[in-house]
């Protein structure tokens, strides 16, 4: 969020637009890292939120509006036959992490290499200040490797973490074949398989996971589903997610003052169930499709080593001779190419992730796209010098 040589101040939004300090108006295709599916201030979550101040803030008790929640994403994702709320993705990733362990009493995890769960739980080089779990990396979409390296941890493999599609890492699509062998992997070893659909659960009505017909152990969620509120939730088997009973004398403790906030319950409620419905989340997942492919022709045209990788809402820009496979980190000499057409754009009123993220929000219409895709190309063109001079042809 910090952009060089300073980062835009907000001082408010609305819909698809978002307004600065200083007056300027942009359209909004950053869409708060995938958190901003709604759009900004959307009508009906704003008013369930103000009908909620009226009744109290927080209770330290179960409320209505969570297990409303918690039954309508239980229905939606068919994996989760139990769920529980936290206040992040983050957190709810390190709460899923942590389950695998205590269930199978194993030790280790595994994770893709370059991949990012969270501040804590960050794989793309050495982050000091991830959690000590005994961690193995595996490289994506490479399930030959990936298998002999389940194999060979073995026993001590309490669970491997994934995303069916890397987001933060360049949107990076898992090869079906690749997850459903990383399932059969770690059944034979006895090991769980998490998927973190922190941002892809805005995928289809029902993730990727179920987009894709798999059955993980665990799910992980955050970002929309709190409606714009602080959000995480972990869920999946019935066996794993009951231990946190409280009614049993082993329960696991799982303590959070704002677990169940009404505010994030009521927003993720309403949003899950007026707003984001089966049929809108299918034709949202059609319409970043559609969009994401007009702008690979686009950039196919313009023939420079420029390309957009993605699926659905969700897609991200890179520079490179190919289009990456895997996590995506630039080479350093790159990152003054991001920065440059990263401002550019900035002037011409449109706001994306400097590293190329791009998400859609409902508010975003496909002229608003069409747009944004034109000002792109034309700053690309402008920037080609540059491009290929980094690059090469």
């Amino acid at each position: 969020m910090h952009y060089s040589p300073f980062p835009i101040t907000v001082k408010r939004a609305q819909g698809a637009h978002i307004v600065d300090v200083d007056g300027h108006q942009y359209q909004d295709f950053l869409g708060e890292y995938t958190a901003g599916l709604y759009g900004h201030s959307h009508s009906k979550i704003t008013q369930a939120l103000t009908r909620t101040l009226s009744d109290g803030l927080t209770f330290g008790s179960p409320t209505e509006q969570e297990g409303r929640l918690g039954a309508l994403i239980c229905e939606r994702f068919p994996a989760v036959e139990r769920l529980r709320f936290c206040n992040s993705g983050t957190e709810a990733n390190v709460l899923a992490l942590s389950s695998a362990r205590a269930h199978t009493g194993r030790t280790d995890i595994m994770v893709v290499d370059g991949s990012y769960h969270g501040g804590v739980l960050s794989f793309a080089g050495d982050n000091p200040l991830n959690a000590p779990f005994p961690t193995h990396r595996i490289p994506f979409n490479d399930l030959e490797t990936a298998t002999e390296t389940i194999n060979r941890v073995g026993r001590r493999l309490a669970a491997l973490i994934i995303e069916p599609m890397i987001g933060a890492g360049g949107c990076i699509p898992a090869d079906a074949d690749f997850l459903k062998g990383l399932r059969e992997a770690t059944e034979a070893v006895g090991a769980l398989l998490i998927f973190d659909e922190v941002m892809t659960s805005r995928h289809g009505p029902s993730g990727l996971h179920g987009m894709y017909g798999l059955r993980p152990d665990l799910v992980t969620f955050g970002k929309y589903l709190g409606g714009g509120m602080s959000f995480g939730a972990f869920g999946g088997r019935a066996d794993i997610l009951d231990r946190f009973d409280p009614s049993r004398p082993d329960a696991w403790p799982h303590a959070g003052t704002f677990n169940n906030n009404v505010f994030s319950m009521t927003a993720g409620f309403v949003g899950l169930s007026e707003v984001y419905t089966p049929e809108v989340a299918e034709a949202f997942f059609a319409q970043g499709e559609r969009c994401r492919e007009k702008l690979a022709e686009s950039l196919s045209a313009l023939q420079l080593p420029v390309h957009v990788t993605g699926m659905g809402s969700m897609m991200a820009l890179h520079f490179g001779l190919k289009a990456p496979r895997a996590p995506y980190s630039p080479p350093p000499g790159y990152s003054d190419l991001y920065e440059l057409v990263h401002l550019k754009m900035m002037t011409k009123g449109q706001f994306y992730a400097r590293r190329g993220m791009i998400n859609l929000s409902l508010p975003v219409t496909d002229s608003m796209f069409k747009d944004f895709a034109s000002d792109l190309i034309a700053t690309l063109d402008l920037c080609s010098e540059a491009i290929l001079k980094t690059v090469g042809p």
